[in-house]
């Protein structure tokens, strides 16, 4: 069997690359080849908008060994179309869905809650990152 198909939210994937912790045990995991994570050009878009913020202190040189060495030589950038709206409280997660619909992924790691309220979306798990870990 080949590795799981996921989407990882910003938060997850920001908490894993700075942080460590459960979110920080994803990398490991995605460096292995036991999940592929999956993104859209929007995703990205929006990881590296949140790697700026600069509550982060992250130079360019930072946030770029991050993108270049962390996550696009193991994130598949898949595209996604747009379609109607899925989360009515918080549209922009409605990405993250698209995308794993359209990259047939498993799951999404997520700890927004707006996501984490839905628990599925067609056959997708919606989990957090300690109970992702506790199913794989």
């Amino acid at each position: 069997m080949g590795a799981v198909k996921v989407v990882v939210d910003t938060n997850v994937l920001v908490s894993a690359l700075l942080f460590g912790g459960k979110p920080g045990k994803l990398i490991l995991l995605w460096q292995r080849c036991t999940i592929s994570p999956l993104a859209s050009k929007e995703i990205i878009d929006e990881y590296l908008r949140v790697l700026t913020y600069p509550k982060f202190k992250l130079s360019e040189e930072d946030i770029n060994f991050l993108l270049y060495h962390e996550i696009l030589p193991y994130f598949e950038v898949i595209d996604v179309y747009p379609g109607p709206g899925i989360i009515r409280k918080d549209p922009a997660d409605d990405k993250f869905i698209r995308c794993a619909l359209a990259g047939k992924a498993k799951f999404i790691i997520s700890g927004d809650h707006h996501l984490l309220t839905l628990k599925s979306c067609q056959k997708i798990k919606i989990l957090s990152p300690s109970d992702f870990l506790l199913e794989t």
